[in-house]
């Protein structure tokens, strides 16, 4: 699992189990947690002076916090990360296993159907804000387009890319074309160039007949590049104002409206997983000292899909205390799951062609 984090500090068996203990009933309710409560409620073997030497010591390695003057503590984010990097059992029981693939049965063949449903199913198991981005094609390959003529010197380019994207532009040529003429470059094109990419279109001009048809593809092999360099966009939302309930402070609220609505760290975060990370789950706590725009967020991210074909990203939001167990399984699951639906859709991704 990845997790971006400095170094942590070794901890003995009991300075581990006290601080997982502090974590969960933080977690439930968000009250700083004191040694004589954990002495009554878990831990009735130890005294509440030995647990309070313990707190102390958590404290001075920076994994717990004193708020105010409580003789309580609160998880630090250095302690949410030594909690999930070595402390976490993240499988999901058998039984939700089985209760997420019911759900997803009937969207088995119906990718956005089921990118929706991801997106519900996330939010309802986390309790948090789940966000799903839809695949983006790792490499952009061609598989079908259509001119239309307009008015005048202005055409309607139709593109599909293998895995589904469709890409539409307007051109304006310098010649005014007739439909005959476009509908002829289009068979041309179709035949020719099913699963290249943009650098092998560029290449494939030099094989073509005619002024037109070569600017066209110079034309199309731009928009795959375009494609290919598009910010990922998480277009399922789901429970984000449910989520905004259990923030004990307004600014955390705030902070997870404006990356759910601006996107722009969330398109950064994804942009660091590679694309062949299909699976891997990366988490986010506090910014990890990089994003103070979500330094009162937790997050929980994977890609999907089809390795050198196309590739999505789903993630869980919330407060920094969120259930980190529950979230990374389901996360990860999911994942999966959208995975092999993608790729009973689109099949394998469709054999390399060489350049010309």
């Amino acid at each position: 699992m990845e997790l971006d984090a400095a170094d942590l500090p070794e901890l003995t068996e009991r300075q581990e189990k006290i601080l997982a203990l502090i974590i969960r009933e933080y977690t439930n309710k968000p009250e700083p947690i004191g040694s004589k409560f954990l002495a009554e409620m878990h831990l009735a073997n130890l005294s509440s002076a030995t647990i309070r030497n313990e707190m102390a010591r958590l404290e001075e390695l920076g994994l717990l916090a004193a708020p105010h003057t409580s003789a309580g503590r609160v998880p630090t984010e250095t302690g949410y990360r030594y909690f999930v990097r070595r402390l976490l059992s993240d499988e999901l029981p058998p039984d939700e296993k089985h209760a997420i693939d019911s759900a997803f049965a009937p969207a088995a063949h119906d990718l956005e159907s089921g990118l929706r449903l991801a997106a519900v199913v996330l939010a309802r198991n986390v309790r948090g804000a789940a966000l799903v981005a839809p695949p983006r094609a790792v490499n952009s390959q061609y598989k079908h387009l259509a001119l239309l003529a307009t008015q005048g010197r202005a055409v309607m380019m139709v593109l599909v890319l293998h895995g589904g994207e469709v890409r539409q532009q307007m051109l304006t040529l310098a010649d005014v074309p007739s439909q005959e003429q476009l509908s002829a470059i289009t068979n041309q094109l179709n035949a020719l160039c099913d699963g290249l990419n943009a650098e092998q279109m560029r290449g494939r001009a030099k094989q073509v007949d005619g002024e037109l048809a070569r600017e066209i593809i110079e034309v199309i092999a731009d928009v795959m590049d375009e494609a290919d360099h598009a910010p990922m966009r998480f277009t399922y939302r789901e429970g984000l104002s449910d989520v905004l309930t259990l923030f004990t402070e307004s600014a955390g609220a705030q902070q997870a409206i404006r990356a759910v609505e601006e996107q722009h760290i969330l398109h950064d975060i994804v942009a660091e997983l590679p694309d062949q990370a299909i699976g891997q789950v990366r988490v986010v706590i506090g910014g990890d000292g990089r994003w103070q725009d979500i330094q009162h967020l937790g997050m929980v991210i994977s890609r999907y899909g089809v390795p050198d074909q196309a590739t999505g990203a789903l993630m869980v939001l919330g407060p920094t205390r969120m259930r980190y167990g529950r979230a990374i399984a389901t996360v990860r699951y999911m994942a999966g799951l959208v995975s092999g639906m993608m790729l009973t859709i689109y099949g394998e991704p469709p054999d390399r062609r060489e350049n010309g």
